[in-house]
């Protein structure tokens, strides 16, 4: 007997942050090792407090109950569970679980929250000058302080993907982090952990102008725009099942 199994091979879900813009970006890609149990989504719609939240270039002037400006604020949260003990079973393949458990990829996860390496910024030049004087014994001082005429730019978060199946591409930002440590080996590195992440989607107003945006920004975009028309063709799928959504609505 063949072993063939009629169980489908499940995708795995994954986050993917690129780094320092480049001709290719290289991506370092966090593989979810269990896909999480559940998947939590939030839609937020427009309200006129949010008014905002556009940004500058979107100015909302209409405070209709209908008014929706720009894309829904959308949230993912979702528990990941890390375990060491498949890669601790062949040590020979996996020294880097032996010696730290899953810490590697602990830290890839929280390295999602830090500003990107290449996000650097411009440092304020400070000039101080003292003079003392002797005439009549009395002294002078006198600082001058001048700063940079560019001011310092923010630092950025790394542009990061969240992939769940080819139906769910999107730039992410990670909002909140929490880790569980349940298992540690004897240099007190983790072999176990519970991670509860908190996802913000960032729509295409979240980038710069398409003319200012890296390579990294515009894989971001690019992904957004794909899982979009995907939601679309879906949403104008449904209408095949119209005609029976009406018969079920008759009381008859």
């Amino acid at each position: 007997m063949s072993g063939y199994s009629r169980s489908p091979k499940l995708l795995k879900g994954a986050l993917v942050q690129f780094s320092a813009p480049m001709i290719i970006p290289i991506p370092n890609i966090i593989l979810f090792q269990y896909n999480p149990e559940s998947l939590s989504r939030t839609l937020q719609a427009y309200a006129p407090a949010d008014a905002t939240a556009a940004g500058p270039d979107q100015a909302v002037k209409d405070t209709n109950a209908r008014s929706q400006p720009f894309d829904p604020k959308e949230t993912f949260n979702l528990t990941l569970q890390l375990d060491a003990s498949d890669a601790l079973e062949v040590p020979e393949k996996h020294p880097v679980a032996v010696v730290t458990g899953v810490a590697d990829r602990l830290a890839a996860l929280e390295m999602l929250l830090y500003p990107s390496a290449d996000s650097g910024g411009f440092q304020l030049s400070v000039s101080i000058s003292a003079s003392i004087g002797g005439g009549g014994g009395g002294a002078a001082a006198s600082a001058d302080l001048s700063a940079a005429a560019t001011p310092v730019p923010a630092k950025k978060a790394p542009t990061t993907l969240f992939v769940w199946g080819p139906g769910r591409i999107v730039p992410v930002r990670v909002t909140t982090l929490s880790v569980e440590e349940q298992l540690n080996n004897p240099l007190l590195y983790p072999l176990r952990a519970k991670v509860s992440l908190g996802l913000k989607v960032l729509t295409v107003n979240d980038f710069p102008a398409e003319d200012k945006r890296d390579v990294t920004e515009k894989i971001a975009v690019a992904c957004y725009q794909f899982t979009m028309k995907q939601k679309q063709v879906l949403a104008l799928a449904n209408l095949a099942n119209g005609v029976e959504s009406i018969l079920g609505m008759l009381p008859f």
